[in-house]
């Protein structure tokens, strides 16, 4: 595979050649030509750049030297483009978009990029590519597209240089989308790396106590954010922003202590963070909700004061500006605050709510529906169905009045349209009448005494809230996009004074003139605030090693929206608030880049994707915006949902132009012959088509089915729609869309005649393997040894050839409407020979069957069930241990949000523990508490099947709530033989292919015990007990048997289909791997997703296939046993390695280590399957490189290997740092190899930690020479010797 790495050797010498071709020409074509070479040592210097340097170029002593040798390239580049109508290789525009990206030109690198992806067909075996496109795409807040990218980075080159910088961006991205769990894993990769990075560790470090905090996991969280506290040279603005949190934790978070006692130490934290940074708006907004709170109204007032003189406008902080002035009694100006926080965020829920009780209180009924309207439409109301109801009950009110009794009434307050649309006061139009009203207001009066904004005004002597005087922090945040938004109604209004001006009285005549005023000023805002407002300084540049500073003090103001709770400013990061905030002050020469989604913001060189309406969406909620001013490239307030739409495949990024030359532009929308495919595919943006690609075999995006078949097949082609965005702020002259199909086009476009640029061999290509596992492992290792990647392969165990691994796409043709509700393959035994007949074990195995139900397996078998009832279970061993899930009792084909609000896919349930016979008590007195519910609705004539029959009609609306809180228990283990002898003797009498333990069980070839697994696992449970949606670990099969008395609902979708439910699960920011989920069944129908649905009764048994996904709820009070099993099939073993590889690329732990089961299935069993056998075999081949060539690699460096060898049942291995599976040679520390605890990390985690390798000691389990052996032993048999030379297992199977 060549290099993206392209020599500028060749494109030199055609532009020398050019050069004398044009020395008979005019001197200022002489002159032209002559500026655009190269020469040797720039040539030189050229090569060693591409996107791994991004971010530390400025660092470099030759920094600006640097950056105009970049420059000059891409001009030469783009001459030379220019020159062969497009058609240079695909490794040129590789490096263009290198160089642009390194110059922070994102449209063009971008650009160039995708021009690359376009030609390239293995694009995804460069590192760097993927890198540099990650970076792109977090630059435009395209966060799913960027996590992709920096994945596949990982996946393919797991010891790539920038590894710390993408964990770190990948743990930022994920916290923005609620991935708590993936984020924290992510920054702690980041935290043991030793390479440089964007952030500090103490930043990063900061970010994982925040990750706590905003879990409600405040005694983790304070645990961490005091630690940070000890550190030594500690920065003071991360400083401040700790003790910020701090205080807000102690004021808002459940600590222990009496409230008294708890404000007293918000309050002394707060004083602190303001002493190491007096300038922070965000600690003066806190500072003043603890003096509120503990009735200080005067402080509280005077540090909102400060809050908005410090900071940009607030929503919240005017909301509680609102509430101070309503508790005393001043209902005008509480009207103008509450007014002030609803423009600047219209969907600010607790200031409608606020307003709405304030016009209330004033019987202003009409106005008040009309508030708490506006909050239930915003996304932020945690309260709807509260609300619901008052708003009826004011409508009854209303209906009830005398007619005219309103009119005749005087109001207290304008109406809600009045207020909206009185002129703004003077100082909010003028950042520099504000400052000037607030220095002379400082020195000539007592704060108060100030006049306040224009608002009614009320005695000292009254006992009023001390009066307010509006600051430059105010005024700048009203020339942000929020103030356009409380400027679109006065704006309708002066037209209409304009239109009739010459009739107006002296009133309208005033109001007139105010509103020309504003408007010039709303306009002056428009033209300068914006970039200002976002992004600072035009040409500023903060350095790599600071920056970090500001990023930690807006810290305070995000990702509060997922905790529900009113603790934070309207301007914090939501979720897709994309990072809002991973943000340098740079602006790139060109000025800021961006799309303009409404008119207004076409000229403002803002970078934002998203409307204006959503740019202060967020409600408030716990602690800390996530801004990291030290990122090098930006990411400004945006809300990924607007990039990316709900299902992502209308995901698009800004339509580019490679360059200013309007020549440049117009070949890469040149039209010529497509020779990718067929079909009109128009979509520029989407770098990974793959992943969406239809096809009718779920397989076909595996790469372990393609292995030992066919070559590399090309790209698909992706059906797609073009976004209607055409504007990018950005400094080129023209701006032109770039279809899909011109630049697939160009690759069949005829090749240039000059010289192509020649390529030379680059580290970061992983080389295609071609070794043939049928080879002696002699020959395999002979034949490897110069494969390698600097001395070391891929640790893929699929296939080099084939692409990181990607969700199948729904199954085309999609099927029809009433083949959706499939009916469930079931089999009904009557005596023990059919449950031994053979075409059992067949149909249940047969990939075409997701489930089967074989009914009626206890009594055939004359299977003791009551073995496994809660009485004997009790009996038996009392105090065993039971995990128990705290979940929400709803109906089992729904799942609403706690509220009863809106169906939702998170299923949460909090997590505790007991033993059972604890759990007996709580199951029989539900069951009692149940009987008793049953008696009331009988003696109140009302039939509990009538409620039954309802319970699902509501359609989206609200539920009857609240629901009832019920408690499962689930994981109980049953391995030990000793306490649970009878019950697990009892399974014997099962079929050999749903025992636990059997010779064709792959899992009983593991040679010790994954509990759950390839152990029995009890489950005891109420009706309403939920096991959320999932496959299998590895997509191994399952066997479930209902124990009884009552009976479980079963929901199944085939494993074809399991991509749809990734991306729904996406849409809905939840983990598909690690996540809780209940699938929406309407949903599922729109999508054209097939689900088998059908009740368990006592003695079935389930059989869950192989990747079959599945959830499962109890109708009553039963016990369920489960384990899983793993026949000798290909299609397990290929879904088994498929997820293996999924779960690597997501950092998931793969909890089955297929490495270690292969190679002891190759010991230990005689394989007919070719297909099976073929896949075995590679898995060995490419293992057996892998550890050849680390151990060659170790040698050399002079690292000495430690014989370790393995002990009987000893588990397989995993790195305690990044959980990928460890085979052979392990890495353990000095200290834990002295202290024999053996904490294993792989080669990777391991010099990250340590470069040389200097603090770890090498372990070597397996000697090379029995490895080759047990390669060269494992071959293929035909099924007739299986069946004439029976081959037992050779190692111990763990029951």
């Amino acid at each position: 595979m060549k290099s993206c790495g392209v020599s500028l050797a060749t494109a030199t010498t055609a532009f020398g050649d050019e050069k004398k071709k044009m020395a008979a020409g005019k001197a200022s074509g002489e002159s032209k030509e002559g500026s655009l070479s190269l020469t040797a040592e720039e040539r030189e210097a050229l090569g060693g750049l591409d996107s791994r340097l991004f971010g530390l170029v400025k660092l470099r002593e030759d920094g600006a030297r640097t950056k105009t040798l970049l420059g000059k390239a891409v001009r030469c580049y783009e001459s030379l483009i220019l020159k062969a109508e497009g058609k240079v290789e695909s490794d040129f525009f590789c490096q263009l978009g290198h160089f642009n990206l390194l110059l922070e030109d994102y449209p063009k690198a971008l650009s160039a990029y995708q021009r690359y992806y376009s030609l390239q067909s293995d694009y995804w075996k460069n590192a760097a590519f993927l890198y540099g496109l990650g970076l792109v795409y977090f630059y435009y807040n395209a966060f799913h597209w960027a996590i992709k990218a920096f994945q596949e980075v990982l996946y393919v080159d797991p010891s790539f240089c920038r590894a710390k910088e993408i964990h770190l961006r990948l743990g930022l991205m994920f916290k923005v989308n609620t991935d708590y769990e993936s984020s924290l894993k992510h920054f702690q990769l980041a935290l043991i790396d030793c390479n440089p990075c964007t952030l500090s560790s103490v930043e990063i470090q900061f970010h994982i106590a925040h990750l706590y905090e905003i879990q409600r996991k405040y005694h983790s969280a304070k645990e961490a954010y005091e630690q940070l506290l000890q550190t030594e040279n500690l920065p003071a603005q991360v400083k401040a922003t700790v003790l910020q949190q701090l205080g807000w934790m102690h004021h808002n978070g459940d600590l222990l202590g009496d409230k008294v006692t708890k404000e007293t130490y918000a309050i002394q934290y707060l004083q602190k963070s303001l002493e190491a940074d007096p300038n922070s708006g965000q600690s003066w907004y806190f500072l003043g909700r603890c003096y509120s709170s503990i009735g200080k109204v005067q402080d509280a007032f005077i540090s909102y004061r400060q809050s908005i003189d410090k900071s940009e406008a607030s929503a919240d902080t005017w909301c509680s500006i609102g509430v101070l002035y309503q508790q005393q009694n001043q209902p005008m100006d509480a009207l103008q605050a509450y007014i002030c926080a609803v423009q600047l965020d219209h969907g600010h829920a607790a200031a409608w709510v606020d307003l709405g009780t304030l016009y209330e209180s004033c019987s202003q009924p009409q106005d008040a529906i009309k508030c708490y309207l506006n909050a239930t439409r915003s996304k932020n109301c945690s309260n709807t169905s509260t609300l619901a109801g008052r708003i009826k009950f004011l409508q009854a009110q209303l209906c009830n009045l005398p007619q005219g009794s309103l009119q005749n009434k005087n109001k207290l307050l304008p109406s809600i349209e009045e207020a909206w649309s009185l002129p703004i006061p003077a100082e909010l139009t003028s950042r520099q009448g504000a400052m000037n009203t607030a220095q002379q207001a400082y020195k000539a009066h007592h704060p108060t005494t100030e006049p306040v904004l224009g608002l009614s005004q009320t005695s000292i002597a009254q006992q009023s809230l001390p009066v307010h005087m509006i600051t430059s922090g105010q005024v700048d945040g009203l020339s942000s996009p929020a103030k356009r938004k409380r400027t679109s109604s006065p704006t309708k209004h002066l037209e209409q004074l304009h239109a009739n001006k010459d009739n107006l009285n002296p009133a309208q005549k005033l109001m007139l003139e105010q509103l020309e005023s504003q408007f010039v000023f709303m306009q002056q805002g428009l033209q300068k605030g914006q970039s200002s407002h976002l992004s600072g300084p035009k040409d500023e540049q903060s350095p790599f090693s600071t920056g970090s500073a500001q990023y930690l003090q807006a810290a305070s103001t995000g990702i509060q929206k997922q905790t529900g709770l009113r603790t934070m400013p309207s301007n914090s990061v939501t979720q897709g608030d994309a990072l809002n905030h991973l943000s340098s002050h740079i602006a790139t020469s060109g000025g800021q880049q961006g799309i303009a989604f409404t008119k207004e913001s076409k000229s403002s060189g803002n970078r934002s994707l998203e409307p204006e309406a959503s740019r202060h969406a967020a409600d408030t909620h716990n602690g800390c915006t996530i801004i990291v001013k030290g990122l090098s490239n930006h990411v400004q307030q945006l809300m990924a949902e607007h990039v990316c739409n709900s299902n992502h495949e209308d995901c698009t990024l800004p339509n580019l132009l490679m360059s200013d030359n309007p020549q440049i532009s117009a070949l890469l929308t040149e039209k010529t012959s497509d020779r990718v495919g067929t079909g009109a595919c128009d979509k520029v943006n989407n770098i990974h088509p793959a992943i969406y690609t239809k096809t009718n075999n779920s397989f076909a995006s595996s790469p372990s089915s393609v292995i030992s078949t066919a070559p590399p097949s090309p790209k698909p082609t992706e059906q797609t729609t073009t976004h209607s965005v055409t504007s990018l702020n950005s400094p080129h002259s023209g701006l032109h869309t770039i279809t899909r199909e011109g630049l697939e086009n160009l690759q069949n476009s005829k090749k240039p005649d000059l010289p192509l640029i020649n390529h030379k061999p680059g580290p970061r290509i992983i080389p295609s393997m071609s070794v043939s596992i049928y080879s002696s492992s002699t020959e395999v290792l002979k034949a490897c040894r110069n494969l390698g990647k600097n001395g070391l392969s891929s640790s893929c165990i699929l296939l080099d050839k084939c692409p990181p691994p990607r969700p199948p796409t729904s199954p085309q043709p999609p099927l029809p409407k009433d083949k959706l509700n499939p009916p469930t393959p079931s089999i009904y035994l009557e005596n023990k020979r059919d449950a031994f007949f053979p075409p059992l074990h067949q149909f249940c195995t047969n990939p075409k069957n997701p489930v089967t139900v074989i009914r009626g397996l206890a009594g055939a078998l004359k299977l003791d069930l009551g073995l496994f009832s809660t009485k004997t279970l009790v009996e038996a061993n009392n105090e065993h241990a039971v995990e128990v899930r705290t979940q929400l009792l709803q109906p089992a084909d729904e799942n609403w949000d706690p509220t009863g609000t809106k169906k939702i896919w998170r299923c949460e349930s909090n997590r505790s523990h007991t033993t059972i016979a604890k759990y007996a008590q709580y199951q029989a007195s539900s069951f009692q508490e149940s009987l008793r519910e049953e008696n009331e609705k009988r003696m109140h004539h009302k039939e509990y099947s009538d409620n039954e029959s309802t319970s699902s009609d509501f359609s989206g609306k609200r539920r009857k709530g609240p629901f009832k809180t019920i408690k499962f228990g689930t994981n109980i283990d049953l391995s030990d033989d000793k306490k649970w002898k009878l019950q697990l003797h009892e399974l014997t009498k099962l079929p050999a292919f749903v025992r636990v333990v059997s010779a064709g069980n792959l899992l009983s070839h593991l040679g010790h015990t994954i509990l759950g697994m390839n152990t029995v696992q009890l489950y005891m449970k109420v009706p309403g007990s939920r096991t959320p949606g999932h496959q299998e670990n590895n997509n191994f099969c399952s066997v479930n048997i209902n124990i009884g008395p009552g009976d479980c609902e079963w929901f199944v979708v085939p494993e074809d289909y399991w991509g749809v439910l990734n991306d729904f699960c996406e849409k809905n920011n939840l983990n598909f791997l690690m996540s809780s989920w209940w699938p929406n069944l309407e949903d599922l129908y729109e999508a054209n997703v097939p689900v088998y649905r059908f009740i368990q009764r006592p003695g079935d048994l389930v059989w869950i296939n192989a990747g079959t996904v599945h959830w499962v709820q109890a109708i009553g009070w039963c016990n369920n046993i489960a384990w899983n099993v793993g026949p000798l099939t290909a299609c397990q073993y290929k879904l088994a390695v498929e997820r293996y590889e999924w779960n690597k690329l997501q950092s998931v732990k793969s909890v089955v280590p297929m490495v270690h089961l292969s190679w002891n299935v190759a010991r230990n069993v005689k394989v007919s399957d070719p297909k099976l056998f073929e896949m075995i075999k590679y898995c060995l081949l490419k293992v057996l490189n892998q550890c050849q060539t680390l151990r060659e690699a170790l040698i050399t460096a002079g690292k000495e290997i430690m014989w370790h060898g393995r002990t009987n049942g000893e588990p397989a291995h995993y790195c305690s740092i990044c959980e990928v599976e460890v085979f052979d040679l392990l890495f353990v520390t000095n200290e834990s190899n002295s202290q024999k605890t053996y904490i294993v990390h792989c080669q990777d985690c391991a010099r990250k930690t340590s470069g040389n390798l200097d603090n770890f000691v090498v372990l070597e389990q397996y000697k090379m020479e029995d490895l080759m052996r047990v390669y060269d032993q494992f071959t293929l048999v035909s099924e007739i010797n299986m069946l004439l030379h029976c081959h037992p297992p050779l190692l111990d199977i763990v029951p």
